[in-house]
């Protein structure tokens, strides 16, 4: 069984800080470091597309704080390329990769494309691999609707994976962590605009109630603000943080 302390990660994907938002943040250090100043967790999109060498996760991990936490995305050569079928080799290059963030290593993120439907028989062998490989937090972004059968969410359990909670999201109830209840992980892609929409108070303090409940029945939860192309994640996810502290 896996254990998770009941914490509340807030977050971007990525630690670029938007000028309008710097007075925000310490003044000195690279931007991860003025980051991470503020903020606890970030969301590594970049391994989904390339690698990085180990050095370069060593020294993100030296950089942050003590309670910092990375959640990074696997590649996409694993997901889109070989869609989970006989990933053992990539899934070793990847983890020894990664792997080199220790401690700060928080949770590892499979997103499936769209395309990708449930097959029993490649997501069981999927993820025996990588639970034979990997024993912490994981959680899957499915886009198509079969991974939401009864089927699909046993196989997720069993394995300890949670299913991520989009906004917006192609499934019906995409919105709503499911799978293993042991995590909670939210990405905010804006909306109603995708990766460009900011969110409104409203909105942010819905999430706000719904981390908290989550975190008071000891629940890990996660929620990664990934609407960054017009800068509105950083002053969403620091506006959500106050929410919480308050």
């Amino acid at each position: 069984m896996l254990f998770l302390n009941a914490f509340s990660y807030i977050g971007c994907a990525g630690w670029s800080l938007p000028r309008s938002q710097w007075p925000e943040f310490p003044v000195d250090g690279t931007h991860l470091q003025r980051y991470a100043g503020r903020f606890n967790a970030v969301e590594i999109n970049s391994s989904f597309y390339r690698s990085h060498q180990p050095a370069t996760y060593a020294k993100w991990a030296e950089s942050t704080p003590e309670d910092f936490r990375f959640a990074v995305k696997i590649p996409r050569q694993i997901t889109h390329i070989q869609r989970l079928a006989q990933c053992g080799g990539l899934l070793n290059g990847f983890l020894s990769e990664c792997g080199h963030l220790g401690e700060k290593l928080g949770c590892l993120l499979i997103q499936l494309p769209p395309s990708l439907a449930f097959n029993a028989e490649v997501a069981d062998a999927f993820l025996d691999d990588f639970r034979a490989r990997y024993n912490g937090p994981a959680v899957l972004e499915p886009r198509h609707p079969s991974w939401l059968q009864d089927e699909a969410q046993a196989i997720l359990i069993t394995h300890q994976i949670g299913q991520v909670a989009a906004d917006p999201s192609p499934l019906a109830g995409g919105d709503k962590p499911s799978a293993w209840p042991g995590i909670a992980y939210y990405r905010l892609h804006g909306s109603p605009t995708i990766y460009h929409s900011s969110y409104a108070h409203d909105a942010l303090e819905t999430m706000a109630q719904a981390l908290t409940n989550h975190q008071q029945k000891g629940v890990s939860t996660w929620c990664i603000f990934d609407n960054t192309a017009s800068g509105a994640a950083v002053p969403n996810a620091l506006a959500l943080q106050h929410l919480i502290e308050k």
